[in-house]
């Protein structure tokens, strides 16, 4: 699992940070926390998956 939000830091550029609330993720074999923000590969990852699911979506509508 994967949590990210826009945030800012501390210049007030915007962009895209790696954070939960470990108190509220309940039982997990493992967390790492992402210091200084979402990596580029999890980025890639995710806009790769963003991209793939509207046709998953229409093979699942169709029975495919």
């Amino acid at each position: 699992m994967v949590d990210i939000n826009r945030g800012t830091d501390s210049s007030g550029t915007g962009r895209l940070v790696g954070d939960a609330a470990f108190d509220d993720l309940g039982r997990a074999q493992a967390i790492t926390p992402i210091p200084g923000g979402v990596g580029l590969m999890t980025i890639a990852c995710l806009l790769s998956n963003m991209l793939k699911a509207p046709q998953a979506r229409e093979e699942l509508r169709d029975g495919v």
